[in-house]
């Protein structure tokens, strides 16, 4: 089945609001094997509205709208659809009914336009689907082997309903089941990867191999579309395997986790306590690592030893080191790390020291500059890396990353 994603609304052409919608549809839409051959946002016009639906449907057999069902008279994605659809709209009782009930549990008093929101497609002519979350419901207009989905526009109405009722609707047009893993990978970029992989993407048929860049990673999607779940699962498992072979070292998920997640799950099965010293990231490692719940039970101290003199008093890095070497070097990182040791008693004690610009380089030490030094259990490993100076917040979240994957191979 080949698809659509048609925007509606103004405020998304004026770049007001963040088009999120369109993201989570693709990516839904993608998973279930069907095609999406187009996005496109339009403003609360009607007439480009039923021009655009009319040339949408010539090329494909699914067109999935977003906002433009509320009670507002610019707000007319439902009634266009139905015109080009060919389609009746009826006052439907039972969806007045639940808005005039949601108006009621939250106090407020319904004005008379919203009673626009519950006129629907006919049954010889769609399905209505339930806003759970609001008081636009949805509803699907099919006619002549074509169908329009239109969706509310607020991003947690749209993904609810989605979820609950369109989703079924999708599966239930097609025989076949579809199965996906996503791998996350760190330390690869995505033409390096595609280069490993050439050899298991080239003539694929199925399973599919997709590749994915991300803000300092890449993922990889292996889908496999079957008759059976357990046939569609056994052929993504061995695909998975073959990459495995190929990249394996570099893998840290196999269910499309986050890599802070990883390693915060690591650490909490191991009963592994952790400690940090930050420069140049200020506090964003310990930051990152502390949005997991339940890191409490390991996470122990966390110290931002930014200027030269915090790696002293705090750390114990001797003066000597830091005139000799300077506080962006790996003895001084060592020492860190040393003397987070002595301090904290964590079983894993992590620094980083490093010039995250744009300001601070020199020939000799350039902006991107990092040494990363960890001791987990009395095993020692300190690194150099070169962080591309694409921005400071860059060097400083990619740095972090270097941080996690230090450890998350380390243990």
């Amino acid at each position: 089945m080949r698809s659509a994603i048609l925007s509606v609304g103004t405020e998304l052409l004026f770049g007001q609001v963040t088009n999120t919608n369109t993201v989570y549809l693709s990516q839904k839409l993608n998973f279930m094997g069907i095609d999406v051959m187009h996005h496109e946002t339009i403003g609360d016009n009607p007439e480009r509205m039923k021009q655009v639906m009319h040339r949408m449907l010539d090329e494909v057999e699914l067109i999935i709208t977003t906002g433009g069902l509320g009670p507002t008279q610019d707000d007319l994605t439902k009634e266009m659809a139905a015109e080009v659809m060919g389609c009746e709209l009826k006052l439907d009782q039972a969806s007045l009914e639940k808005i005039k009930g949601y108006f009621d549990r939250t106090g407020r008093t319904m004005t008379e336009n919203n009673v626009k929101q519950a006129w629907l497609p006919a049954k010889e002519d769609g399905i209505i689907l339930p806003n759970n979350g609001g008081t636009a419901p949805g509803c699907i207009f099919e006619k002549n082997g074509k169908a329009i989905i239109c969706l509310p526009g607020p991003p947690r109405e749209m993904t609810k309903m989605f979820e609950e009722s369109v989703l079924p609707y999708l599966q239930s047009k097609t025989n076949d089941v579809i199965f996906y893993r996503m791998l996350r990978i760190f330390g690869i970029g995505e033409s390096q990867l595609e280069s490993m992989l050439e050899e298991l993407i080239t003539g694929q048929t199925d399973p599919t191999i997709a590749t994915y860049a991300k803000e300092g990673e890449v993922s990889v999607r292996v889908t496999s579309k079957r008759k059976t779940m357990e046939e569609a699962a056994a052929a993504v498992d061995a695909m998975v395997e073959d990459v495995k072979k190929i990249i394996g070292d570099s893998i840290y998920s196999y269910d499309d986790e986050d890599l802070k997640d990883v390693v915060a799950k690591k650490l909490m099965e191991k009963g592994l306590s952790i400690s940090c010293a930050e420069s140049c990231t200020g506090g964003l490692f310990a930051a990152t690592l502390i949005g997991v719940d339940g890191i409490s039970s390991v996470f122990e101290r966390g110290f931002v030893t930014y200027s030269n003199e915090a790696k002293e008093a705090e750390l114990g890095v001797r003066h000597e080191t830091l005139e000799k070497f300077g506080a962006v070097s790996e003895e001084t990182a060592r020492e860190m790390t040393a003397g987070l040791k002595k301090k904290t008693g964590s079983r894993v004690c992590i620094s980083v020291t490093g010039i995250a610009g744009p300001s601070g380089g020199t020939e000799e030490k350039p902006v991107g500059l990092v040494y990363i030094c960890a001791d987990v259990d009395g095993n020692i490993m300190c690194n150099e890396y070169k962080v591309r100076p694409v921005s400071r917040n860059w060097i400083r979240s990619y740095t972090v990353m270097l941080m996690l994957n230090m450890i998350n191979r380390m243990i």
